[in-house]
């Protein structure tokens, strides 16, 4: 393709190169390389994006040459155009969620003689006695263990009703070893395959220790003491014992704990 360009008079100002041309309404820009040269030309005339100086320099700099071409010549751009364009990003940023440091917070119902009723897990339906609170968060809670066999353990302020029962444990002393590592069961390793039935193994069930079952007793003992304290001992007693339900026509939403 012949480009044919009239070169400037003697002592005349130098007219601008011209950029490439193609016939046939074919455009030589892609249409990333367009939209660049577009926002550019807008940048130049609000005096944005490049300074005076740098502006200067690219006009003392040439950006297309002329070479020959067959018989004629042709217009070649200096600068390499890029192979690859940039598409739309489609990741989403980041949020800034501040994390929050330290243990939860618990309902100001969940003070330490509260009986609560279990919602899940092995004793839920029960009532327990509300020990503290531990760092985690979690509820240190019993049965006792003698009017209801529920141990010692932690529960989720999320799976307890806080009811308006409230027995006085001052003088319960809850040991000072019982917190959140004390519940942590140690796992074993596994061990290779061994060889003969696989259905003849059993596995292991769980055991307290006898430092949890001393634990217990100390526990136990000393919220029985404050039980028989109480003045309504007697109803108290079958109080905890009961397991809660629901009967015909009964909603936990207008009820009174």
């Amino acid at each position: 393709m012949e480009v044919s360009q009239k070169k400037p008079a003697a002592g005349a100002p130098a007219a601008k190169e011209p950029a490439p041309t193609l016939a046939s309404g074919k455009y030589t820009f892609s249409k990333a390389e367009a939209l660049r040269r577009y926002v550019l030309r807008k940048q130049n005339k609000s005096g944005k994006g490049v300074s005076v100086a740098k502006r200067a320099e690219k006009k003392l700099k040439a950006q297309y040459v002329e070479k020959p071409f067959n018989k004629g010549t042709r217009v070649v751009s200096l600068k390499k155009r890029p192979n690859n364009y940039p598409v739309k990003t489609l990741l989403r940023k980041k949020s800034k969620v501040v994390k929050r440091v330290g243990a939860p917070k618990v309902r100001k119902s969940l003070t330490p003689g509260t009986v609560l009723i279990l919602l899940a897990g092995v004793h839920r339906g029960k009532r327990v006695v509300l020990l503290k609170s531990l760092k985690s968060g979690l509820l240190l809670v019993t049965g006792p263990y003698k009017i209801n066999r529920v141990p010692v353990r932690r529960v989720h302020q999320h799976y307890v009703i806080a009811t308006s029962t409230k027995l006085d444990i001052e003088k319960v002393e809850v040991p000072a070893n019982i917190d959140d590592a004390y519940f942590r069961r140690i796992r074993e390793k596994r061990l290779k395959k061994a060889e003969g039935d696989i259905f003849a193994q059993k596995k292991k069930g769980y055991k307290p220790s006898a430092q949890r079952k001393a634990d217990q007793i100390v526990v136990d003992k000393q919220v029985l003491e404050s039980i028989k304290a109480h003045a309504d001992r007697k109803i108290l007693l079958a109080y905890l014992k009961t397991p809660f339900g629901l009967s015909t026509g009964q909603f936990p939403h207008m009820m009174k704990f």
